[in-house]
């Protein structure tokens, strides 16, 4: 199923997206339910729960706003750096080359503040004199089903719940300026989401297709077969030590083709608009203002 949270006269809702992508039905979630998008769905969910029941006529999608499925997440997004292979060794001449050979060893993680997620087409804010450097990395990001700690690479699909889209926009200047990336990474807007959640058991996520549009160019494409460190690695590195919760979402990693690894650099400007899509689960739209 797809799961979409959306905005219909000023209220936030959650319901289930038609086969075709046209209708939404709504799902009977009180306001303090619906606030935080999927995330009280897929918490009744791991705990046995059902789906509530459809509310009322299902509405089109062309008719409301669609807001990022987790517009309010629980806690940070975990992210993975360099986790493609070309996206690698694009960035390993650049300032980041003194880690680069740690890339075949374990994954790089870093989070992005709940704050800087927004909508699957909401405008992403340029942050003027704090950073010239504004860069997009196109990424599938996981939705933590079961929770769990120290959980083996062998389970961990066990553990999905399903799969979004992101943009994990960047600070390149900021990022490289603090010797770590949370900063650089977490300014508002900087994590369009969206459209929606689409569940695990409609979608494989270890086998789709990455790809993102700056103004109508071709800029990524990028198969997840060519991850570094697949899903289920990933799942199982970021859970060591640390409790994963239902709806932790984690963004797998970007393909080559970023601003930052063209020469010369082309960073984003006022204007510009970023489209990423994935293969089967859907695409997002974002301009730069």
């Amino acid at each position: 199923m797809r799961i979409a949270t959306y905005i219909s006269d000023g209220t936030r809702h959650v319901g289930l997206v038609s086969e075709d992508g046209q209708t939404i039905n709504t799902l009977a979630l009180t306001p303090a339910q619906a606030a935080a998008g999927a995330l009280h769905l897929i918490e009744s969910l791991a705990e046995g729960g059902t789906l509530p029941a459809a509310s009322g006529a299902a509405v089109k999608v062309a008719d409301v706003t669609l807001d990022a499925p987790l517009p309010k997440p629980r806690r940070n997004l975990w992210c993975v750096g360099r986790n493609y292979h070309a996206h690698a060794k694009e960035l390993s001449a650049s300032v980041f080359k003194d880690n680069s050979a740690k890339t075949d060893e374990w994954p790089i993680v870093f989070t992005k503040v709940p704050e800087c997620v927004v909508g699957p087409h909401d405008e992403v804010l340029l942050p003027g004199a704090v950073s010239t450097q504004i860069d997009y990395e196109a990424e599938l990001a996981v939705v933590i089903g079961k929770g769990g700690k120290n959980i083996a690479r062998g389970d961990a699909m066990a553990h999905v719940f399903g799969y979004t889209v992101v943009n994990d926009v960047t600070a390149r200047d900021v990022q490289i300026r603090h010797g770590q990336w949370d900063m650089g990474k977490s300014f508002d807007t900087f994590c369009p989401m969206g459209p929606w959640i689409v569940t695990a058991d409609e979608f494989d996520g270890t086998k789709t297709r990455v790809r993102c549009w700056v103004n109508g160019e071709l800029r990524q494409d990028g198969p997840t077969e060519n991850m570094i460190f697949d899903i289920p690695t990933l799942i199982e590195t970021i859970s060591r030590g640390i409790t994963l919760y239902p709806g932790d979402v984690i963004a797998t990693g970007t393909p080559a083709g970023v601003g930052m690894g063209m020469a010369p650099p082309r960073y984003l400007k006022a204007g510009d608009v970023v489209r990423v899509e994935i293969d089967r689960l859907g695409a997002i739209e974002n301009k730069f203002v």
